[in-house]
């Protein structure tokens, strides 16, 4: 015998099944990007952005977020943030400890970086005879550069030392950014950078280094790992991983915009790792 307790129980699960739908149907959605966004600016759209931070590192990983165009977050096995090509377009969600900066444009650094950031390293100097020279110690970071040239956008010729790779040296690898690299490089560069492990590299293939002067830098610099940056369109990018796949590269295309590596996990082959870009 159904008594009237469960009669109203019923009653208010169909009630409720009918309702629900029509209530979740009013709630407003989010804007969606346009599908012309995620192929003219592959890297600068966010994508699964995660609630939390993923879990805490071992002693030998580091952690590298694609924020977006030229700017990653790496994290250290002890959690110092390293923001790279640190702006005022393009940031990461959490205040870093470190940024580095080029001066090539305003999407490669900013005039007004937050107070909080404790170092803030800037990739050019006072004038072209006095390029930039860091040596940073902090926690468990060491943070160097090796000064680049650029093209100058006012004048057509060659701005120096308006450009810097920065090195980061953690968890006992050493990992490039070669920033807004207009140039190969040379053997005193080369010198100067040493061994590098992994190197986060731009890949417009215009606007910094073509694709052929690109691929002698990596070639150089024998790093397992690289991973592109700085890219408009995906038909560039792919044009470029195809190149590098005949220069017997393995090519990986990630569906999450974070990575953690480490010295015993590094690929066996030289390997191009390609990631969307997201915000943390």
């Amino acid at each position: 015998m159904v008594n009237g307790r469960t009669v109203l129980a019923a009653f208010a699960a169909v009630a409720a099944a009918l309702v629900l739908p029509a209530v979740l149907r009013a709630q407003p959605t989010a804007p969606q990007p346009k599908p012309e966004m995620f192929e003219n600016c592959p890297g600068l759209v966010a994508r699964g952005i995660p609630r939390v931070l993923p879990a805490s590192l071992k002693s030998d990983e580091v952690r590298i977020n694609y924020v977006g165009h030229s700017t990653f977050l790496l994290e250290s096995p002890r959690g110092t943030k390293i923001a790279t090509d640190y702006n005022d377009y393009v940031k990461p969600r959490v205040l870093p400890d470190i940024v580095t900066m080029n001066y090539a444009h305003s999407t490669h650094f900013t005039d007004n970086p937050e107070p909080g950031i404790k170092h803030v390293l800037r990739g050019w100097g006072s004038s072209p005879e006095k390029p930039a020279r860091h040596d940073l110690n902090a926690g468990d970071v060491r943070v160097r550069n090796v000064p680049t040239n650029i093209r100058s956008y006012v004048t057509g010729g060659t701005e120096r030392h308006g450009n810097s790779i920065f090195i980061f040296e953690m968890a006992n690898m050493c990992i490039a950014h070669l920033g807004h690299l207009h140039h190969t490089l040379n053997q005193q560069q080369l010198n100067e950078m040493g061994r590098v492990d992994v190197v986060l590299f731009p890949v417009d293939g215009g606007v910094t280094l073509d694709h052929e002067g690109m691929i002698e830098v990596l070639q150089a610099l024998k790093a397992p790992l690289v991973i592109p940056m700085h890219f408009f369109s995906t038909y560039s990018l792919r044009n470029f991983t195809e190149r590098l796949r005949e220069k017997a590269f393995e090519v990986e295309f990630h569906d999450v915009g974070s990575t953690v590596v480490s010295k015993n996990t590094l690929p066996a082959k030289p390997t191009i790792r390609v990631m969307p870009g997201r915000l943390f």
